[in-house]
Order: C-alpha cells, then structure tokens, then sequence
C-alpha cells in the first residue's frame, strides 16, 4: 500500500516538521512494515511553469517528428516573450496548455534545462512528459493541461510534484490498512492525535425508488448498496489533484468514473463498481455462477466460470465477477464525438455498486482464474462491511462535484443480518501474556484506540469494530494492546532450557556420519524433501517398488514435486547434475536427512485445537498418522577420484568408492559391514552391492552401493559411470554394540600376515573375509582384501585373493608362533568353509 504523506495529512493533523522517515519509525513501532519512504520530487528545481503554445512549426528532413513550437510562459522567464522550443511529442496542438521547464531548471535524476542549440534551432527549454517530471512511466506524450489554468503559474505545486510516499508491506490479517483510512487510523493513535474518519458521512436512507437489486446468496454478498448518479458530462476529466492522488498510490488514471471508484476505495477501502447503465438490462442480481458459463472481463479475457464463482449479473447474464472485476460489457465508455454532428458522445448515467462478498469465495475465485486485481486483496483480507454505503455515498458526490450530475433520490441496500463479535477476556490476560504489567486502564484505553467497545471491570466484555475481522479471540486483543504499547518496550527474558542428557545418540550418530563423510572429502548438500513420479520413472523403480509409495502433500510447492521423498537419491542426483552442467566435473556430494514411508495404516490425522495445549492422547493421535521417517545417508560420485598431475593419470570413480563411502558410514556407528553382490534399482544389476549388518544375531540389509544403471544416467542427463550409495542410519544404531568406544592404542607392536587363497570365481570375497575373521580369533586387528589376481597357472573359473591380516595382543608382545598359529587357523576356516586353497601350497 502507498500512502502519499501530503494525502494523509487530510485525516491526521501531523506535526509540520514531521518527514516520512519520522512516520515511518512511529509505524512501524505500532506493527505495521513500512518498507521504503519515497523522495518524490528530490533534486526538483524550478522555473517550471504552465505554458500556452502560441504557434508550432515542423521542421522536414528529420526521421522522426520535429515541431518548433513557441509557447507563452507569461512573466515567468523575466520578459514576458514567448519561448522557442523544440519538442518531438505530437500530442498537442496550437493553443493548449503545457508544462514548461525553462533554463536552469533541473528534472529528476540531475537533469539540468538550459538553451542549446539542436536540429538547427535555439531551444530556449523543454516542454515535459509525465515520465521526465517522475510522475508515471508514460512517455508517449507530453502533458497537456485543462485550460482553466493560467500562463506562468508554479507547476511544481499545480502537479505537487514534491511529496513523500510510504510504501508499506500489508500482512494479510490487517486488511483495513489497505487504505488511507486505515493507515491514518494507525497514525493518528501512534501521535496520540484525533482522527477525522472520511467514513463519517451523512448517508441517506435506503428506500424503495433505488435501482432494483436482488441477492441470490446472502453467504457470499450480505450486504449490497445501489446509488444512481445521472446527468453526467461525458467530456469531464479527472482534476489533477484526484491524478496525481491515483499516481503516488501507485494506479493509473483512466477516466473520471473510474478514477473516483479507485479513489474511494484507496481512500476507505471498500473496492467500488460503476456500471454504465445504458449498458445493464433489468435487474442488477448475485447469484453462483452456472457450471460452464462464460464470460468475458473488463481485461478483454473470456472466461469459463466455476459453479462457486460468485457473479453480479442482469437480465442477459453475467456483468461482473463479484469482487475481482468488472464485465466488458457494461464498461464505462470513453467520450467520443460524432464526426457528422460533433456531439460528444459516452457514458452519462452509471450504477454505484458497493458490495461486501466473503472473503473466501473471492480469494478462490482469484486464484481459480489467475486473476488478482485491487479489489480481490481487499476483499481477500476483509472489508469493513459498515463502509458500503459512506463508499456509494462519498462516490456520488464526488462525481456530482466533478461531473456535474445529479445524484438520483433511490438508494437500494440489502443486508443480511448479523450481530456486532463480541469476546470476554480477562482484564489482566494481555499482562500475563507479555509479562508486562499493563494495568486495566491501559488495556481498556489502548483497545478503545482500535475501535472496540470496553465494558466491564475485572472481565472485560469487548465489542470488535467492523473493520477489524482478524480479532477473534482474547490473544488477538492482547496482541493489539502489546503492539500499540510498543514491542520494544517487552522485556526480554532468555528461557530456561528444562535438563537434559544432551543430543540423544540418534542424534549424535547423525552428527558423527555428516564429519566422516566431510572428513572423507564429500561436500555435503541439502535438498528439498519433493519428489514427484517422473523422478521415480527415471530411476526405473519397478512398479511394486515400496519407494513408490510417496506421502502426497495437499498443498505442495510445485506441481512437479508433490510427493514426500522415499529416497534421497532424487535430490543428490539433481544437485550433482547442476553442477556438472556447470562446469564441475568430479563431483562426491552427500546428504543425511529423513525419508517417509508410508505404510497405508495410518489413520487420519486429527485436527489439533488452538485455544489450548493438545491432550497427550490427541498429540499421541497425531503422530500416529504420521508416516515411518527412517534416517538415511546417501552419497553420490562423478568424475575422477584422484586427479591426473606429474605423478600420473587420473583415478575415476567406481563401484568400489560408493561401497567405501558405506563403510565410513559404518565406522562411524561402529559397525563392521558385510559386502555381497545384489540387484537393486537403480543400479547397475553386475555393480551393486549390498550392504549388510548383524543385528540380533541376523544379517539385515542396510543399504546399497555401486555404479548407476547406464539407462537411469541417461534419463537423468548424468555424466557416465556416475555411483551412489544409500545407507540407513537407524537400522546401523540397532546393530550399533552401543555408544562408539574411543580408539584404544596398544604400546605393542603388530604382527602382520599375508595369506593369498584360490577360491571358486563364484565365491565372495566377503565371505572368505567373514571365514578369515572367524578362524583368526581375538588376535585379529584387521583385514584388508589387497589384491585379486586371475590368470591361467590359476586354472579356468579360478581367482586368488590376497589378505592383509594384522595381529596384536592387548598385553604382550606376540611371538611368531602366536602369529602364524592365528594365520593358520584363519586358513583352516576359509578351506572348510569356502573350499579355499592356500595359493603355493
């Protein structure tokens, strides 16, 4: 809302030395966000003056129109001589009257006005736009004034084109303030000064000679105003005062009738509608719209109503959408003349419609036809519904006033019936919620201020003002007398924290996972938990995967994601493609976050209270109904590994690397993984694993790691060979031996073992790994598989692999014997249970 200072002070006498800023501090003490204070006029400098075109001669031989117009600025130049100036505009002729800045006059942003010569005349001047005097952004012409105005005359002040304009940001639950009514409202009670109310005005009685008004739906329109105004000149235009108002405001200047709906609306807030009665047939009536019904709006679109669109209509149909915009045809008509008569022909009688619609059936029918104007965001914050009939009236007057019509005896108003909300609330409740002792006159002053009505002594019976629908309940008119107190007046008071353990050991796993993987060089990146079936297509889930069974949002951000995530695959994959396309390619990001699966047993969610703290058994309810949310780790990798450089090629990555990136994961819950080959989407089917741990006595599958299916990377526009891994954290702390243990570092030495085995190319080498450790004992320290060999001395269907075994004792030193004894009983397990052999033997 942009509310010009020089227009606010009509309602609010503010002090005279008081600027925009000074304004702009007291309200925002009182709540509102004032965003800007605008300088309208700064570094303006006159003489700029009201000017006559005397004569206009065009010059030839240019590409575009050239004109050398002399032009009567009377005694403002100190001569009384006209000035020659050169102007390209076309939009004005001999006689008129024009904006005149003479030399050393300087325009907004430092333009300064001196003679010069140009197209091969002395231009002694400039005749202005509205766009180069900073007061719209139209440059298709200069500004032509009506004639009433005399040669020579200020027009700095005639355009008061110097003022300061507050920009403020309306929070949805202050709907009055888009007005000045409303924003004066608030000023006038930050200042401690009277308000003088532009809503106070001398209405007539409605009575039965008004146009003809029925109301179908009194749930959507519960009230509705009808005045006539007839006589009208159709060749009158707005003055420049009611322009210029209309500019700082922020609209554009149409035509009188309309000029002065927007008027009155900017000025009480109450959106208005002036129909050209010629053009409305019989009956004005409200009523839904029929299902399918078109109808074409004031913007020239034809549109296709929905059976809850509320519409204002006549004998032929629909001539409004009710509360978002007018209907083309009954559109006021611009002055024109007849070429055979010359008589002036438009709109000389209009229908004043002022209205109060719900404000939910007008916001859904905004966002229903794409289709948000002024009157929409009003109406969609709430309306005074007592303003209708000042609204008419203020209307009609004003075009009386500035038309020369005359205002029709007939008044029509329909209104529902409907009771003043009253709340009860304690006289000390907006005390106990500050923690400030406020004191009973305080509340009761400070709530007389907004507009409510106070009775009572120790409970507090309170009678809301129509135009503040958003106070419902006792906190709303604490809240109010907190604001006007001053928010920065509440003391503040750190909480105090109830004891606790600290982070729990889920959360501590959490933490301990996110440094082992950055420790490992993974950047770590946190992606929107959406997700929508396209992205699950292209991962090649099959159709009975669980993954697919998402948690819908009913109000999503995107149409495109409105699903919760079931892996975090989608968002890492995305991330990881952004940055390819950007030019990084090796690439090792990772992600630790939650996952929802649902399960199809959730009951419904409850609707939690507002007035007080939810049960136990209501808050127990509700988490019921929440889906699983297992915590999960996943990594993804693209590139090179290690980077080429004099000491040799580059090393890209591979399956091997997302299996390793696992078992960081797992080190860092302490738990020792098991490595086997699996098939899962979206990997490769020959270079996935799986990634096992024993809990209870049993394997369990924890997660999954290798190289991407070639068809998901290219559905997903991946570099190839792209890997990922994907871990869950919480069935890693079940199979965690409990809190993580810091490295015990043993003062003896180790005792290392190589042993190579030849095994069936169909064994696992987790298996022989898991037979190795079984046969070593408590001996050993730990394992490393260093190298597979293959070959033709090893026989076909053959392979030998190659252990690392490190031995310590926690007490001695080892002995030799202690140390091969270990190794050969390690042996021993792995041919008895994996038919190895001990390569050499």
């Amino acid at each position: 809302m942009r509310v010009p200072l020089s227009w606010l002070r009509e309602y609010v006498d503010l002090p005279a030395g008081e600027t925009g800023r000074d304004v702009q501090a007291k309200l925002v003490s009182a709540g509102l966000e004032v965003e800007t204070v605008e300088q309208l006029g700064a570094g303006l400098k006159g003489p700029l003056v009201v000017g006559r075109v005397l004569a206009i001669e065009t010059l030839e031989g240019f590409k575009k129109p050239i004109r050398y117009c002399q032009v009567d600025v009377g005694q403002a130049n100190g001569s009384g001589e006209p000035q020659n100036i050169i102007c390209g505009a076309t939009n004005f002729a001999v006689g008129d009257k024009v904006v005149v800045s003479l030399p050393g006059a300087v325009l907004p942003g430092g333009f300064a006005i001196s003679s010069r010569k140009t197209y091969g005349k002395v231009s002694e001047g400039m005749i202005c736009s509205a766009a180069e005097l900073d007061m719209s952004d139209d440059h298709k012409g200069i500004i032509v004034l009506p004639p009433e105005y005399e040669v020579g005359t200020d027009a700095i002040e005639l355009l008061e084109l110097v003022d300061e304009v507050l920009d403020i940001a309306v929070t949805p639950d202050r709907g009055y303030c888009l007005s000045l009514r409303g924003i004066a409202r608030e000023a006038a009670t930050a200042y401690g000064l009277p308000l003088r109310d532009p809503a106070l005005l001398d209405v007539p009685a409605p009575n039965a000679h008004g146009y003809p008004v029925q109301v179908a739906d009194r749930i959507g329109c519960d009230r509705f105003t009808a005045r006539t105004v007839t006589g009208l000149d159709p060749e009158a235009h707005s003055p420049i005062w009611l322009r210029r108002r209309l500019q700082k405001a922020g609209m554009r200047p149409v035509s009188l009738a309309v000029d002065v709906t927007n008027y009155v609306m900017l000025e009480l807030g109450q959106p208005l509608h002036a129909y050209d009665r010629s053009r409305v047939s019989g009956t004005i009536g409200v009523r839904r719209a029929e299902p399918g019904e078109k109808f074409t709006t004031l913007d020239g679109t034809k549109r296709v109503l929905d059976a809850e669109d509320l519409v204002i209509t006549d004998e032929n149909g629909p001539i409004g959408l009710a509360g978002v915009m007018g209907g083309a045809n009954t559109e006021i008509a611009d002055a024109q003349t007849d070429p055979e008569t010359g008589a002036v022909q438009g709109t000389t009688e209009v229908v004043i419609e002022a209205a109060h619609f719900d404000t939910v059936s007008i916001a859904r029918t905004a966002r229903r036809h794409k289709l948000s104007s002024e009157a929409s965001r009003r109406f969609e914050r709430g309306v005074d519904p007592e303003a209708t009939s000042a609204a008419a009236q203020r209307t009609v007057d004003l075009l009386v006033l500035l038309a020369g019509g005359t205002a029709e005896a007939g008044v029509t108003e329909i209104v529902a019936p409907s009771a003043p909300r009253t709340i009860t609330v304690r006289a000390d409740h907006p005390d106990r919620v500050a923690g400030v002792v406020y004191g009973r006159e305080t509340v009761v002053r400070r709530l007389q201020q907004v507009g409510c009505d106070v009775y009572g002594a120790d409970t507090l019976t309170v009678t809301v003002p129509s135009w503040r629908p958003d106070l419902r309940d006792p906190n709303d008119l604490a809240e109010e007398v907190i604001r006007l107190e001053g928010y920065e007046n509440l003391p503040s008071t750190l909480p105090q924290p109830p004891a606790g353990r600290g982070l729990t050991e889920r959360q501590r796993l959490h933490r301990r996972v996110g440094r082992a993987l950055a420790g490992a060089g993974y950047v770590e990146a946190l992606n929107y938990p959406f997700i929508g079936a396209e992205v699950l297509d292209q991962l090649g889930l099959a159709a009975d995967d669980p993954r697919r069974d998402v948690v819908s949002l009913v109000n999503p951000l995107s149409d495109a994601e409105p699903a919760l995530r079931t892996t975090l695959l989608p968002g890492l994959l995305v991330a990881l493609r952004r940055n390819d396309g950007r030019g990084t390619r090796d690439l090792a990001l990772f992600e630790t976050g939650l996952v929802f699966r649902a399960t199809g047993d959730e009951p419904p969610a409850v609707i939690l209270p507002v007035d007080h703290r939810p049960s136990g058994e209501e808050l127990a309810a509700l988490n019921a109904a929440l889906p699983r949310q297992p915590r999960r780790a996943a990594v993804v990798l693209a590139g090179a590994r290690e980077q080429a450089g004099w000491w040799g090629k580059d090393t890209p990555v591979s399956w091997a690397d997302a299996v390793e990136a696992g078992r960081i994961v797992a080190r860092a819950a302490g738990v020792e993984l098991i490595v086997r080959q699996d098939q899962q989407d979206p990997w490769h089917p020959g270079r996935c694993a799986a990634l096992l741990a024993v809990v209870d006595g049993q394997e369990i599958l924890v997660g999954n790691a290798g190289e991407l299916h070639p068809r998901v990377t290219k559905a997903l526009g991946l570099p190839e060979r792209t890997c990922a891994m994907e871990i869950e954290l919480d069935r890693l702390e079940r199979a965690a031996p409990g809190p993580v243990q810091s490295p015990h570092v043993s003062s003896f030495p180790v005792a290392t073992q190589d042993v190579a085995l030849v095994v069936d190319a169909s064994v696992a080498a987790a298996d022989v790994e898991v037979a190795l450790r079984a046969g070593a004992g408590e001996l050993l320290e730990s394992l490393r598989l260093f190298d597979v060999f293959t070959g033709e001395q090893l026989g076909e269907g053959r392979k030998s692999l190659a252990y690392a075994l490190r031995f310590r004792a926690p007490d001695r030193t080892l002995t030799a014997e202690e140390a091969s004894a270990a190794r050969d009983a390690a042996v021993a397990a792995a041919v008895e249970r994996t038919g190895a052999v001990l390569r050499g033997a």
